[in-house]
């Protein structure tokens, strides 16, 4: 059975929590990522999207430029652990609504997994079947 560290993204784009808004729109804009995860004293503490800023920034007409981090990032983030099966990262994503999931081992970010990784796992996953069956069946 599939675990979350078999498709999980190792290298993830964090921002320290002393930072500002303006300064993850700008991370986000060049690594052309839609969210970053933002750590106090190397530890995840909350997640900035794109949503985020156009929220709680744009159309709230706040300045990028003095608006803290901590102020917009989403703090209850949900997480799971490397050895947790594919299947309960599917579960806790729809149960929470939400399109990604921090990945913590021992308190510490291992990765993160999306709803991108999660469909080109299942899209991998029902070829291969689709073949088995088909050469099965010849």
């Amino acid at each position: 059975m599939a675990k979350v560290r078999d498709i999980m993204q190792k290298n993830v784009i964090t921002i320290e929590s002393i930072k500002k808004a303006h300064d993850a729109a700008i991370i986000l804009k060049e690594k052309e990522i839609s969210f970053v995860v933002v750590v106090k004293e190397g530890k995840p503490i909350g997640i900035v999207s794109e949503r985020d800023i156009v929220r709680k920034i744009v159309a709230d007409s706040n300045d990028a430029h003095a608006t803290q981090l901590e102020t917009i990032m989403s703090k209850n983030f949900k997480w799971v652990e490397p050895n947790a099966s594919i299947e309960s990262a599917v579960q806790k994503m729809l149960n929470n609504n939400i399109r990604r999931l921090v990945v913590l081992e021992n308190e510490n970010l291992a990765g993160v997994i999306t709803q991108t990784d999660l469909t080109e796992f299942l899209r991998s996953k029902i070829l291969i079947n689709a073949t088995v069956e088909n050469i099965e069946t010849n």
